[in-house]
């Protein structure tokens, strides 16, 4: 019972606002160490999961090019091509991304887009300029709903087409799970019937996106009646 102090740990130091990497590394030196493991033991076991999920520190390479590219007028540029775009709105631009974001998850490829990569930079910059061309000047809070609309989906667009990938981890969770039970399913089988979930996601959320459109488009009529 006593490797579960690690747990205690976490909690108590979330529940404290600690620093989340300290806090975690505190937790995994007591647990092992309440495992009988010794201190170079606990210390390799550190450096086998940092060798295992070495491509996470990709993002620190990611970040910085991102940021030079916004400092070189990435934003600008996105504005004014969506600006020059007759007929284009949020909605549509949101749901055209939203399909190919659950087309890319679908097959794998979640890291491709993102909310540091490409929402940040390029998706939330498009949709106020949208936006923008919809309904005349923003309101901070109208251009925060905007910015919220583009995360929004790009984290539903992943969370509904990852599952229709064979290899992702919550495809072999449920199938490790289930199996538990005695019930054997293939990965295909449940990627099979994460298609549908999917479907009625994109639905239910351009349904959404086009009663955006439309109050978007109500806001700048009743604006150009005031102005008359």
């Amino acid at each position: 019972m006593m490797v579960l102090l690690g747990i205690a740990i976490i909690v108590a130091g979330f529940l404290l606002r600690f620093h989340p990497l300290l806090v975690i590394l505190v937790s995994a030196a007591v647990t092992g160490l309440a495992a009988g493991l010794d201190p170079l033991a606990i210390l390799a076991a550190f450096g086998k999961a940092f060798n295992d999920a070495r491509y996470v520190s990709i993002i620190w390479i990611v970040l910085p090019v991102v940021g030079l590219l916004e400092a070189n007028g990435l934003q600008e540029r996105a504005r004014g091509l969506i600006a020059k775009m007759r007929g284009a709105t949020v909605g549509r631009f949101l749901t055209f991304y939203f399909i190919l974001r659950q087309m890319l998850a679908a097959v794998g490829l979640t890291s491709v887009a993102g909310h540091p990569q490409t929402v940040r930079p390029l998706v939330a910059p498009i949709a106020e300029a949208a936006a923008e061309t919809q309904a005349g000047t923003l309101s901070d809070k109208d251009r925060e709903e905007v910015r919220a609309w583009a995360a929004a989906t790009d984290n539903i667009g992943l969370f509904f087409g990852e599952d229709i990938f064979l290899a992702i981890g919550s495809i072999l969770l449920i199938k490790g799970l289930l199996e538990q039970y005695g019930i054997v399913l293939e990965p295909l089988q449940l990627s099979v019937w994460a298609i549908p979930s999917a479907v009625a996601a994109l639905l239910i959320h351009g349904f959404r996106l086009w009663r955006l459109d439309r109050r978007l488009h109500a806001q700048r009529t009743r604006d150009d009646a005031g102005v008359k």
